[in-house]
């Protein structure tokens, strides 16, 4: 019986690549200026900025009744404030993924070893008790 212990080769892999996070998804010349894009437009300054933009028609929007009031709440307000808003939100929240990803990794990594652990102290049990074994078998 073969008691060599071969890890498995993921734990190699995993110390080569270590945990994937969503700063590694830009790929690419339109990925990256995605991401550059989105890093500009998501912040709460931005948000601000489109409000005052948006704020300039209100008067107007005002003037022009409740039809148009309604579509420059609809179509301006929310669509240009908001979306900076929520993408803010998606900022925190994939900021929150990557840590709870980060500790993920790296309670597997300290199981992974715990289990290789286990696996060496299971080997020198079958070598003891093997000799055990043997020694009890020649005193028969």
């Amino acid at each position: 019986m073969n008691n060599n212990h071969i890890p498995h080769p993921r734990i190699e892999e995993r110390i080569k690549y270590g945990p994937h996070l969503t700063k590694d998804e830009g790929v690419g010349f339109n990925g990256k200026l995605a991401v550059l894009i989105t890093n500009i437009v998501s912040t709460m300054w931005c948000a601000y900025l489109f409000s005052i933009i948006a704020l300039i028609s209100l008067p107007a929007a005002i003037a022009g009744g409740t039809a148009t009031l309604i579509s420059w709440i609809a179509q301006t307000f929310l669509q240009l404030v908001l979306l900076s808003i929520i993408m803010v939100g998606q900022k925190v929240a994939a900021k929150a993924s990557d840590k709870q990803a980060l500790q993920t990794y790296k309670d597997a990594e300290a199981l992974l070893q715990i289990q290789d652990q286990v696996h060496r102290l299971a080997e020198i049990n079958n070598r003891l008790t093997e000799e055990i074994h043997a020694s009890v078998v020649k005193k028969s």
